[in-house]
């Protein structure tokens, strides 16, 4: 938003002078969304009527006229470009939300599965001394197939599986249970589709942002949307193929692990596990998914506030959409690439992802996260004091050298006098350093008090868990960095 708000405020600026660049009437005439000579003579008096439209000053009038030429855009173009970007703005930020509510109804949908973790019923059944053909389980049914192992035969029933049952009960189990099994020890309890959610939140709050080659491809819309690239035919299709190829490639990814885990071991003994690994993904980054993902997103809403727009300036009959096949094929490839990315490809890739080689922060609650940090602050202040510390001892030692050495020549009645002022100061730290211990006392019972009075465990994962492989950096003595 604050980058179309830049844009848009900086055409304000700029619209005074956007009519002085001028060009070759051919040039002019190049390009152009239509075909109709009658239809180009309409879009000729509105895109490029500078000479026409009035303004402040008569010089900027006469100035591409006086060269034989006509301005790039005019004023009332660079109105209709504002008007276009903040239409871009509002779609985006409807589509996106639209989508967010699309994934978290799916991702709400896991929560029944969760519980059934913590049932007996499935406990017995993922009971450790059990052993079963990986075959015969629920998830190698599923997947480990005859067209498991051929590439040519996967991808096409990994296409269809995406739209008839995504993820799979047997999928969430596996999933969750290699993730688990990987990162966290055995005999904690932990919620998997909480972490989900979070994940899924900070993947959307990357894919609303805008970078810098999307608006590269946004240009590139605009500029294919001449009549000569006959853009109509395949360009509103270029967000359902990209949409279809990641869903395609997470669900390969899930039945290539599943075969990886059968080929290590044939025989599955109590929950049948994968092993997550960043190869998976192509070019081993798994980022690039969600951002082709990002991609999808503002372009189709690019798209709907395109065809929006040309309907507000030039009519719903105009050269953009002469024929209503153009306006149906639009709108449906809108609406049907918008309800399968929020509610298939999003969640699925939130899913997936998390069998990546690397852990990711949202596996920590924010509380667990501030909490860290804090930790991380009241070390570095104690190292700090520490120090500090140290440095006043060595002071003093000296200073209690450089003492001893002055009262070397005093008298015996001199060194009684000094020898009783000096026990007195020394009863007297002894007092105050008593009353310190008592405090830091109290200060303990407090805190185990505060300890005591915890909540139940919900399964989210705290300072008391118990974590594989998980590095710390030590920053210093006593203070250490995580996350």
């Amino acid at each position: 938003m604050m980058k179309m708000g830049f844009i848009s405020l900086l055409l304000a600026f700029t619209e005074a002078s956007i009519p002085n660049i001028c060009v070759t009437k051919r040039v002019s005439k190049s390009f152009l969304p239509c075909r109709d000579i009658a239809m180009e003579a309409s879009m000729e008096s509105v895109v490029f009527a500078s000479t026409r439209t009035p303004v402040l000053n008569s010089d900027q009038t006469d100035h591409c006229e006086s060269k034989g030429m006509v301005s790039l855009m005019s004023r009332e173009g660079v109105s209709q470009l504002n008007v276009l970007i903040s239409l871009l703005a509002v779609f985006h930020v409807l589509y996106c939300m639209f989508t967010m509510c699309l994934g978290i109804a799916k991702i709400r949908k896991w929560k029944e599965w969760e519980k059934e973790t913590r049932a007996l019923d499935y406990q017995m059944d993922n009971d450790p001394r059990r052993f079963r053909l990986t075959s015969q389980t629920s998830i190698g049914r599923r997947h480990l197939n005859f067209y498991a192992t051929h590439p040519l035969l996967v991808w096409p029933v990994c296409f269809i599986r995406q739209f008839s049952g995504s993820v799979s009960k047997s999928d969430y189990f596996t999933l969750r249970n290699g993730f688990i099994t990987s990162n966290i020890a055995g005999g904690c309890e932990f919620n998997f589709q909480k972490f989900v959610h979070r994940a899924f939140d900070h993947d959307f709050v990357q894919v609303i942002q805008i970078r810098f080659w999307i608006w590269i491809f946004s240009i590139l819309f605009i500029f294919f949307s001449a009549h000569e690239f006959y853009n109509h035919y395949w360009l509103p299709f270029i967000p359902l193929v990209i949409v279809v190829t990641v869903g395609t490639k997470l669900e390969v990814i899930i039945t290539t692990m599943c075969v990886e885990s059968s080929r290590r071991n044939p025989i599955s003994q109590g929950e049948f596990t994968v092993k997550p690994h960043d190869q998976l993904f192509w070019f081993s980054k798994p980022n690039w998914l969600l951002y082709l993902i990002q991609f999808v997103l503002i372009q189709n809403s690019f798209q709907l506030a395109f065809s929006t727009w040309t309907w507000f300036e030039f009519g719903v009959k105009s050269c953009f959409n002469r024929r209503n096949e153009d306006i149906a094929i639009r709108l449906g490839m809108g609406v049907g690439v918008q309800l399968l990315c929020g509610y298939v490809t999003l969640p699925l890739y939130a899913l997936v992802t998390q069998m990546g080689s690397s852990l990711k922060r949202t596996v920590f609650t924010d509380g667990v996260v501030e909490g860290l940090k804090n930790w991380k602050k009241r070390s570095k202040r104690r190292l700090s004091n520490k120090r500090s510390s140290s440095t006043r001892y060595s002071k003093s030692m000296s200073f209690h050298s450089e003492h001893r050495n002055s009262l070397s020549h005093l008298s015996g009645r001199e060194m009684s006098i000094v020898a009783t002022a000096e026990e007195r100061n020394s009863m007297r730290g002894r007092s105050n350093s008593g009353g310190c211990d008592e405090e830091a006392v109290s200060c303990t019972q407090r805190e185990k008090c505060k300890v005591g009075m915890r909540s139940n465990y919900d399964g989210e994962i705290s300072f008391a868990s118990t974590w594989k492989e998980l590095e710390i950096k030590m920053i210093g003595e006593g203070a250490y960095e995580t996350l």
